[in-house]
C-alpha cells in the first residue's frame, strides 16, 4: 500500500463491525462490559485501551512503516514513556540543538532520578562515539532540529547505536512520516508530538510512538498503561482525522516553505535564513537522501541581530499569528528565546544559534502570495 493510501486506509478496518460506519466511532466510555470476569471483547478499561485509540494506533504504525503504535496524552508524554525505559545510572546521548520541552523534561526531570545525558553536536555524527560508554542505553535525535534546521545523519546514528547495543530514538515531528521514516534507515523508536503536523489544525494536543520490536512495544504498552499518560477518544478521532489529509497538507506546506525560504534569503533586511533545502545549509546532502522533500518549518534572523527587531517584526504580523505550537494548516511565527525554548538557559541557547533576534516560522497552507505580502509589510 502506497503512503497517500496509507494515511487514509492504512491499520484501519473497512467499516465499523456495529453499524458499518466508514469513520472510527468515538468510543467515549469508561469501561466494557464482560459476561464473565475476564471474558470481554479485547477492551475492558479505556486506560489500557479504546477501540478509537486503537484505530489511532495502527494508522501510527502503518504511516511509519511500523509494526506497533502507541498514542499518548500529549508529545512529551510519549517521551517520557521512551525516558522510563531507562533506569538510574544510565546515560543518554542527545543533540544540542533540542526542542525546550525535551530539554527541560530531561534536565529538570530525569536528571534528578540519576540518568545523565550528553547534549552535543551531531551535524557530523561520529562525534556520538566518543560519548559512548557501558552506560550508554540511548540516543536522541530531532532531524530537522528546533529550531535551527540542524540535519542529523539517521543511517550513521544508527549504525552507531547499533554498534554499541544502545536504542535509537528519533523525534519525527518537523518532517513527517510523509518526508522522512527513521525505522527504515534503523532507528528503533519514532516520537511524534501529534499536536503538530499529524493533527494538522492546531485544536488537539497528543503524542506518538512508533516501533517495530515486539519486545520493545510491550515494555511501552505496559509503561502507557502502568503511568496512564493516555489521550482519549475525542483527541484519538481528532488525530486519526488529520492524519487522513496530512500528504496533501504537507506538500503545500513544503511549496509554501520554499517560496518563502527563498523570498527571505534575498531581503537585504535579513542576515540569514535556515532551511535545509538550500544547498549551503549544513547537511543539505543528507537532508536530500533522506528526505523526501524540506518540509514548512524555517527560522531567520535579522541583520544587526537585535531583539527589538525581531519582536517588532512578529508583533507586526497580520496573516501569520504569533503562537506556540507548529504544523497548523494555519501560519504561525515565534520567538525561540522567549518561546518554545525560554526554559533553556540563555547562554546553552546561544551555543547552538538560538539568538535573541532568531524568528521562527511555521509555513500554513494559505495563499503564499499573502504569506509573503504580510512578511514584506512585518520586515519593512
Amino acid at each position: 500500500m502506497k503512503f497517500n493510501t496509507k494515511t487514509i486506509h492504512g491499520g484501519q478496518h473497512d467499516v465499523d463491525p456495529a453499524f458499518g460506519s466508514v469513520m472510527p466511532p468515538i468510543y467515549q466510555t469508561s469501561t466494557y462490559s464482560q459476561t464473565t470476569p475476564g471474558g470481554h471483547k479485547g477492551f475492558q478499561y479505556s486506560r489500557s485501551g479504546n477501540p478509537t485509540r486503537a484505530a489511532l494506533e495502527r494508522s501510527l504504525a502503518s504511516i511509519e512503516n511500523g509494526n506497533y503504535g502507541l498514542a499518548f496524552g500529549s508529545g512529551l508524554a510519549a517521551i517520557d514513556a521512551v525516558i522510563k525505559l531507562l533506569k538510574p545510572g544510565d546515560e543518554v546521548i542527545s543533540t544540542n540543538d533540542l526542542y525546550g520541552g525535551s530539554y527541560r523534561l530531561f534536565t529538570k526531570i530525569y536528571e534528578d532520578f540519576g540518568i545523565k545525558f550528553h547534549f552535543i553536536g551531531m551535524g557530523d555524527a561520529s562525534n556520538i562515539e566518543s560519548f559512548v560508554n557501558d552506560k550508554t542505553k540511548m540516543v536522541w535525535i530531532e532531524t530537522p532540529t528546533n529550531p535551527m534546521m540542524n540535519i542529523i545523519d539517521i543511517k550513521a546514528c544508527a549504525a552507531i547505536a547499533k554498534k554499541h547495543s544502545v536504542l535509537l530514538a528519533v523525534d519525527n515531528t518537523f518532517a513527517t512520516p510523509y518526508l522522512q521514516q527513521p525505522l527504515d534507515l534503523g532507528a528503533d523508536i519514532v516520537m511524534h508530538s501529534a499536536t503538530k503536523y499529524l493533527g494538522g489544525h492546531s485544536d488537539v494536543v497528543m503524542g506518538g510512538l512508533v516501533v517495530r520490536d515486539k519486545e520493545l512495544a510491550d515494555r511501552l504498552y505496559f509503561i502507557q498503561n502502568a503511568s496512564g499518560a493516555i489521550c482519549g477518544p475525542q483527541d484519538a478521532f481528532l488525530v486519526l482525522r488529520g492524519i487522513k489529509t496530512l500528504h496533501l497538507r504537507v506538500q503545500r506546506h513544503c511549496e509554501n516553505g520554499k517560496a518563502i525560504a527563498h523570498y527571505l534569503k534575498q531581503h537585504p533586511k535579513i542576515e540569514k535564513v535556515y532551511w535545509p533545502g538550500f544547498e549551503d545549509h549544513p547537511n543539505h546532502k543528507i537532508a536530500k537522501s533522506q528526505m523526501s522533500d524540506f518540509g514548512g518549518m524555517l527560522s531567520f534572523v535579522t541583520k544587526g541581530n537585535k531583539y527589538e527587531d525581531a519582536i517588532k517584526i512578529v508583533e507586526s504580523l497580520k496573516v501569520f499569528t504569533l503562537a506556540e505550537s507548529l504544523g497548523g494548516v494555519e501560519s504561525l511565527a515565534g520567538h525561540p528565546a522567549s518561546m518554545t525554548h525560554a526554559s533553556i538557559p540563555k547562554a546553552e541557547r546561544e551555543k547552538t544559534g538560538i539568538v535573541d533576534a532568531l524568528i521562527r516560522l511555521s509555513v500554513g497552507i494559505e495563499d503564499v502570495e499573502d504569506l509573503i505580502e504580510d512578511l514584506k509589510q512585518a520586515i519593512g
